[in-house]
């Protein structure tokens, strides 16, 4: 056998055996490389029996013609492995290729099944709606030519106004073409359904009645003629209400019918209120009246008087809101405010309006015992004299302010005076609470709080390291404030309304550091005095048993003989101070008792402890 041969065997011998190696699993494959490896094996064998004289030497030079071999025994050796290599990575692609096929081809039925749901273009067969003829034509044109058929134009009117009605029918012929192209066999007639819009037709027949509806207006005041000090009164006018069930049975009417373009008269009555004019002057009355007493400082009482005139015959309507700054507007010189004692940064000061908080407190009470609904409200920073703490209502242009609400269903009157040193807030209206049932506040004092750390003032007089004091202080107070509802003289409900925390004052201390001690001849000392409480920083010095108002009871006044006296300088009075109550009204932390003009200082709340708010559903306090 030549060289040839010998090497091309023993080429296909190796072939075998990597075969055998790289194809275990296929078994047919495994055995035919056995096969080819046993056949050279034995061809071997023959050629080293017929070449056996010179074995050692061929052999050495069939290794050696291996590596110079040039048909390439060892490079064609290693180019099946990457031949093999490429193979196996080539089937490898062609699987994932043909997975990937696969998936997409599992989701191919899902889009045919939906292709086939598809409704068809056009009718082959014959249909008819309500006799309209639709074979032939797509979902829309068969939509248009029924509507062609029948229009919706369906509308209401009242005199020269008109209210179109919402279509109806439209979802109803939406539901029945998709029923006829479903893709199933179609009937060959049908008929428009006009059953089943009852709640539809109901809710356009309030929409009608929204439109029209007028409320009736009982007789009640309207104005106020200051030169005959009166409430003026208009008449009663009738309301408007339109007859709901004859409307929903005109549309359902037409809706029968199948006249969707119907024009419906709509029927409205007349409706007459509970009261007329003459009726009204009969129920007007005083529905209730608070007072509070004023010092003999004329410069005080002239600014409460004014409050008091600014505010008086004021008319709310029913939902209207009354504020006391819009009211009585900014105080000043020009309008005949004078300057009066008031609280500005916890401080007394002289200020363009001062004492105009009185009147705010009273109209407060007054409200509160109306049955009206305070809305906004705030309690001075120190106790007030001139009322139960706990239940007053402090006022500053351009700071804290008061207001309510007309929560009645006809319009009231304010009436407010002042005259003699009492200052007098009455509300004027129908009566709001039911007949037999009371409002009123009753304030309770919790606990004092400490007196606050003492202030220092330089006097040049004292000797040296002496002090001297000036005012005592006074400690602060927290107060509980109720509503007390009784039916009848008997209590119903006894709610807390709100707590207020009233501040302290500090005591003032007198002393020398400077060095040097000049004579009280050679210096004007400033005059000894003691910081009032709130009700004094207004001008009001209460006396020992003067007529404050008692809790729950706002209406009593002081005896001739306990009425607080003018002085030029308030005098010594202890005062505790209590919560800052947020009663029937709303309350920001912080407040002041002063009136004044732009620039004019006032207690702007910074205060270290603000007023504590616990607002009460019965009075609509809101809190701070």
């Amino acid at each position: 056998m030549s060289e040839f041969d010998r090497n091309r065997r023993l080429t296909g011998q190796s072939r075998a055996r990597t075969g055998a190696k790289n194809t275990k699993s296929r078994n047919s494959s495994s055995r035919t490389g056995s096969s080819s490896h046993r056949s050279s094996s034995t061809a071997r064998r023959s050629t080293h029996s017929s070449h056996s004289p010179g074995r050692q030497a061929h052999g050495h030079g069939g290794s050696h013609n291996k590596r110079k071999n040039p048909y390439g025994y060892r490079g064609s050796s290693g180019n099946w492995w990457m031949i093999l290599v490429f193979l196996v990575a080539a089937v490898a692609a062609v699987s994932i290729i043909a997975g990937i096929k696969g998936k997409n081809g599992a989701k191919e039925p899902e889009s045919s099944i939906e292709e086939t749901t598809v409704p068809p273009t056009e009718l082959k067969k014959e249909v008819k709606v309500d006799g309209i003829n639709i074979t032939g034509m797509s979902l829309d044109a068969a939509k248009g030519e029924i509507l062609k058929a029948y229009p919706w134009a369906m509308k209401v009117t009242y005199e020269n106004e008109t209210y179109e009605i919402a279509n109806l029918m439209e979802h109803k012929i939406d539901l029945l073409l998709s029923e006829i192209y479903s893709g199933s066999e179609p009937k060959e007639s049908y008929k428009l359904n006009t059953e089943g819009l009852e709640e539809l037709v109901s809710v356009q027949a309030a929409a009608v009645a929204k439109k029209w509806d007028k409320e009736p207006k009982n007789g009640s005041i309207s104005d106020f003629d200051k030169s005959a000090n009166q409430f003026t009164f208009s008449g009663a006018e009738n309301g408007l209400q339109v007859d709901q069930e004859k409307l929903i049975a005109d549309i359902n009417s037409a809706l029968k019918k199948k006249q969707f373009d119907s024009v419906i008269q709509a029927s409205v009555l007349e409706v007459e209120p509970e009261f007329n004019e003459a009726t009204a002057r009969e129920k007007y009355t005083t529905i209730s009246t608070f007072t509070t007493n004023t010092t003999a400082n004329s410069k005080r009482n002239t600014n409460v008087r004014l409050s008091c005139e600014a505010i008086n015959g004021t008319v709310l309507k029913p939902g209207e809101e009354f504020s006391f700054n819009e009211v009585v507007g900014e105080r000043t010189e020009e309008k005949g405010y004078q300057a009066a004692a008031a609280y500005s940064n916890g401080e007394v000061v002289q200020e363009i309006g001062g004492g105009v908080c009185q009147v705010s407190t009273t109209l407060y009470n007054a409200v509160i015992r109306s049955g009206l609904k305070t809305t906004v409200r705030r309690s001075h920073t120190y106790e007030p004299s001139y009322v139960t703490p706990g239940q007053d209502a402090t006022v500053s242009y351009g700071g804290p302010d008061y207001k309510f609400v007309n929560n009645s269903n006809t319009a009231i009157g304010i009436r407010a005076s002042y005259s003699d040193q009492v200052c007098t807030v009455s509300i004027y209206g129908i009566p709001i609470l039911e007949e037999g049932v009371k409002y009123s506040l009753k304030s309770t004092k919790i606990k004092d709080t400490d007196i606050p750390a003492p202030t220092y003032e330089e006097d040049p007089t004292l000797q040296l390291e002496e002090q001297r004091e000036k005012s005592k202080g006074s400690q602060g107070s927290y107060w509980e404030t109720r509503l007390i509802i009784t039916k009848d003289g008997e209590v119903v409900s006894d709610e807390v309304d709100h707590n207020t925390t009233y501040k302290g004052h500090a005591p003032v201390i007198l002393r020398n550091t400077s060095g040097v001690v000049i004579p009280p001849e050679e210096t004007s000392v400033p005059e000894s005095t003691v910081v009032p409480s709130e009700g004094a920083a207004d001008g009001l010095v209460p006396t020992e048993g003067s007529g404050t108002t008692t809790p729950g009871q706002g209406e009593s006044r002081p005896s001739e003989g306990n009425r607080p006296q003018e002085t030029t300088a308030p005098t010594a009075a202890e005062t505790t101070q209590a919560p800052n109550p947020n009663g029937p009204g709303y309350q920001t932390p912080g407040s002041a008792e002063s009136v004044s003009g732009p620039g004019t200082p006032q207690d702007s709340g910074q205060l270290p402890d603000a007023p504590v708010v616990v607002p009460s559903p019965l009075t609509g306090v809101n809190g701070p």
